[in-house]
């Protein structure tokens, strides 16, 4: 029998979750003692992802439902702190999970552009447009664009960005799921991906938001255990003091020691030694604006029971994403500075190269998963240590390699850190299945995003308006295993980094939505023409500059050549798109008739901060 989403079951929510942190916690320990008394690491690591896979399943298939307003906003019935957690674990993917502290380990200052980024979005959306937008009681983001500039225009064009930003950042969480499930279940990366797609729709496909939202709860749970353990286990170990936030400014001080003893070109904390400062800032802007637009976001504060509520899961949030963003710097300096350690510590040459006798199993492990690069030594993948040996020996290294000679993939920084810093592998487990949970629980909004569009906005608005309940959610299960299987296809190619995917979602949803969300809430003046020319103008603008920067096409000359304006990074390519679309929609809405004053009212209503849901929809 399917769980209710009200009465016994949002009463009991504390109780539910209090017995799964419990039995969560019990699995964990469990898995300790299997590693204390040898159980093979294959077994454990597999254990970790049957248990994690098999309880989102379970929360899936418990939370099945046939009635529309539960698939598509889960019943508007979910409280301010569960929502925020299930935004917590819907906003930190596979990106800010396996990501983000790679990139910073990697690009050190520069890094923090993300963290500033992201974070500083949520203030948009708590000022600017959960509340509204909750308020006017739509199902989706193309909902509210259609109603407000009046017909199925607007709500297609909303569509197309909707789906491009959203397809690009699947294609993200699935890339980063299949990395996981490569290493955990000793797969080529190819055949992995699809692995953590059945994680995926299984999760998704039988109660859509509904499902989604309280598998998003636990999978919260475990994705901020799983990121802070290792964290605390380091500062403790380094500097008796559990909280990494506290001492990772020993772990800096100590780099910039190695850093000088191995002749590092790039210092870790020197600002803009990646972006310039141009780049650092359009890059924030762009992830804050990005995140005040994106629709699988947007959509989690239409779940919630009055509007107060959608401002309070906000803060909420704010809160639960705070603590793994703060957690994050911390995470990567001390993996920085255990690898760095190897090189300077009792393992290396007094030249400070690594041994090939002290090559750590850890590089072998990562190295050698199939169809994929994540380590490699000396120019070479590091699948064997005569291999590295060999490459070694032709640059002129007879014993051992320099740390400059090492390269890591930012994607398996975070999940590789247990085994750099030493420890055991129920830890390293328990970090992989924090990285499968984050990268499940985005690609379950993203995916219900793209689908509940398609088939709420084109399929039951535009086509059959008469389609029953049932027609309309089988083809809402139809689309999105369809939209599924092709993020996966995409996600085997390997287009891009993680992150670089994730930012360039960013830029689309910013270029696209972001003006017609915020001018048709806040100026009532806006017009049907401007909001749809506004959207077009910025949406194409990004995506032509994307285009032309990432794979040097240009569509106006019908050249291959590479654009480039202002020297500006494809992953800010939104700096351009947004004004554009501000100054589209002002204009164009000045030019032509004011809305109707019925359509102003309804918009001096919307702002008030009192009064009940505005657009009730069908069930």
């Amino acid at each position: 029998m399917a769980l209710s989403m009200k009465g016994d079951f949002t009463d009991n929510l504390g109780k539910i979750y209090g017995i799964y942190v419990g039995g969560f916690a019990a699995f964990v320990v469990l898995m300790a003692i299997f590693s204390m008394i040898g159980v093979p690491d294959r077994f454990i690591l597999w254990s970790y992802m049957a248990a994690t896979i098999g309880i989102y399943a379970f929360i899936g298939i418990m939370s099945r439902t046939a009635q529309v307003s539960e698939y598509y906003v889960a019943g508007r019935s979910v409280p301010a702190i569960y929502n925020g957690m299930a935004t917590g674990a819907d906003w930190m993917s596979g990106a800010s999970f396996v990501g983000m502290a790679g990139t910073l380990f990697v690009l050190g200052y520069d890094g923090l552009a993300f963290v500033l980024g992201w974070t500083g979005g949520y203030v948009l959306v708590a000022v600017l447009l959960a509340p509204y937008l909750r308020k006017f009681g739509a199902y989706t983001v193309p909902d509210f664009l259609g109603t407000r500039y009046g017909g199925n225009m607007a709500r297609l064009v909303g569509i197309v960005v909707l789906f491009c930003c959203s397809f690009t950042y699947i294609t993200a969480q699935v890339y980063a799921s299949g990395i996981i499930a490569s290493q955990f279940l000793g797969i080529d990366f190819r055949y992995a991906v699809f692995a953590g797609l059945a994680g995926i729709l299984v999760c998704s496909m039988l109660g859509g938001m509904k499902a989604v939202t309280w598998t998003q709860v636990a999978q919260y749970i475990v994705l901020i255990v799983a990121y802070l353990l290792p964290a605390i286990w380091m500062s403790t170990v380094q500097f008796g003091i559990p909280v990494p936030q506290l001492t990772y400014g020993g772990a800096l001080s100590q780099i910039a020691e190695y850093e000088r003893l191995l002749e590092v070109a790039k210092p870790y904390v020197v600002p803009f030694q990646t972006y310039s400062a141009m780049d650092y800032f359009f890059l924030i802007f762009c992830l804050m604006v990005g995140t005040a637009s994106l629709p699988h976001i947007l959509m989690r504060f239409f779940t919630t029971p009055t509007v107060r509520e959608a401002r309070k899961s906000v803060g909420w949030s704010l809160f639960f994403i705070f603590l793994l963003y703060f957690t994050a710097p911390a995470y990567a300096a001390f993996s920085k500075f255990n690898l760095m350690g190897l090189f300077v510590g009792a393992g290396a040459e007094a030249n400070y190269q690594l041994a090939f006798s002290a090559i750590p199993q850890w590089m072998i492990q990562w190295g050698s998963i199939a169809g994929h690069q994540l380590v490699t030594i000396c120019g070479v993948k590091a699948e064997t240590v005569a291999a590295i040996q060999a490459a070694c020996e032709a640059k002129g290294f007879a014993t051992g390699f320099p740390y400059s000679e090492l390269a890591l993939n930012n994607d398996m920084i975070v999940l590789s850190t247990p085994s750099i810093a030493g420890m055991p592998i129920w830890v390293v487990g328990l970090v992989g299945a924090g990285g499968f949970a984050a990268a499940l629980s985005t690609a379950d909004g993203l995916l219900l995003a793209i689908a509940n569009a398609l088939s709420h906005d084109v399929y039951y608005k535009m086509i059959d308006p008469k389609a029953d309940a049932k027609r309309r959610l089988l083809v809402a299960k139809i689309l999105l295993v369809v939209v599924a299987l092709a993020a996966a296809f995409l996600a085997r190619t390997k287009p891009s980094d993680i992150l670089s995917m994730v930012a360039w979602a960013f830029s689309i949803a910013a270029a696209g939505l972001f003006a017609p969300l915020v001018m048709g809430v806040w100026w009532k003046r806006t017009t049907t023409m401007g909001g749809i020319l506004g959207m077009a103008a910025g949406f194409l603008t990004t995506m032509y500059y994307l285009i032309g920067n990432v794979y040097g096409f240009d569509f106006v000359k019908g050249t291959g050549d590479e654009i480039s304006w202002f020297g500006v990074a494809s992953i800010s390519a939104g700096v351009f798109g947004v004004p554009v679309a501000f100054l589209v929609t002002y204009v164009v809405s000045l030019i032509t008739p004011e809305p109707s004053q019925e359509m102003q009212d309804f918009v001096d209503r919307l702002r008030l901060p009192k009064g009940g849901t505005m657009m009730v929809q069908g069930h």
